[in-house]
């Protein structure tokens, strides 16, 4: 299968809205043809072939179309926006919705991905190998309806409002992540191997946040209920024990959140509640 190398000419100053970025638009194309697709630089269009330099690699290990983008991408947004096939390698720190509204197919970023990571995801899985900004498989302002499916990996740290809005799919953070991770939640699984800034699962009415590091504290609207050994996101089982807390039920929700007993010890007070 051929796979097509996008290669960043110049540091890209202004934003470049970059939608065209897909396996979908650039199937079955021609090299000029992919070269004189349209995307806006500042409040310029530009042919894509005046920002990168495009060309065909013959493949033997990919049975898919492969996108491989190299450079600093830190200012191109969306890119892989509403794929449903394929496969983007990007080599390099890209910008913000980076697989937005995505419906299948594979992303993985050897660097950096700004906010909105994977805003609107339905299915597919993305992988970054660095850190990831604010609102990752979050909607966009003014939107209530966040990730529905498929699955983020994230192997730094995350921002602030991870997972806002979220009813299915799952969001998988190695690092540390920011406040109000879970806000608004309705379904879904957050999985964060790191220390949380706070105000976990604010407003969230349904679904499960695991937490293995350090929370500072508990917002009011949940209740305790039990200390579970171990619990399950997706097919793996994740070792415990954990303090299983429910809420918001300020939302009256029944959302899950599981927190690590041995990196909350400030939590303590907890256990005479099961004592009583």
């Amino acid at each position: 299968m051929v796979k097509v190398k996008m290669t960043a000419k110049k540091t890209l100053s202004l934003p470049v809205d970059a939608e065209v970025i897909t396996p979908d638009a650039i199937a079955g194309l021609s090299l000029s043809n992919i070269e004189s697709l349209k995307v806006w630089e500042g409040n310029r269009k530009r042919p894509l072939g005046e920002l990168f330099d495009v060309e065909f690699i013959d493949s033997d290990e990919d049975d898919v179309l492969t996108l491989w983008m190299i450079g600093d991408l830190k200012s191109v947004r969306r890119i892989g926006s509403h794929m449903s096939f394929g496969r983007v390698l990007i080599d390099g720190d890209v910008g913000m919705y980076l697989g937005e509204n995505m419906k299948g197919g594979i992303i993985q970023v050897n660097g950096n991905a700004g906010s909105w990571l994977g805003s609107d995801m339905n299915e597919g899985f993305i992988e970054v190998v660095g850190d990831a900004g604010d609102f990752v498989g979050s909607p966009p302002r003014g939107l209530t309806r966040g990730m529905s499916g498929g699955r983020i990996h994230v192997k730094g740290s995350v921002g602030n409002e991870c997972g806002c809005w979220m009813e299915e799919g799952t969001i998988i953070v190695n690092g540390e992540m920011g406040l109000f991770g879970g806000i608004h939640m309705r379904g879904g699984v957050i999985l964060s191997r790191g220390n949380s800034m706070g105000r976990i699962g604010a407003g969230m009415i349904d679904g499960k946040i695991v937490i293995l590091g350090n929370v500072p504290s508990i917002l009011p609207s949940f209740t305790f209920e039990e200390i579970r050994k171990s619990t399950r996101v997706g097919d793996d089982r994740v070792e415990g024990p954990f303090y299983l807390f429910s809420g918001d039920l300020a939302e009256d929700g029944k959302g899950r959140l599981y927190l690590a007993i041995r990196e909350n010890n400030h939590l303590h007070f907890i256990k005479k509640y099961l004592e009583d």
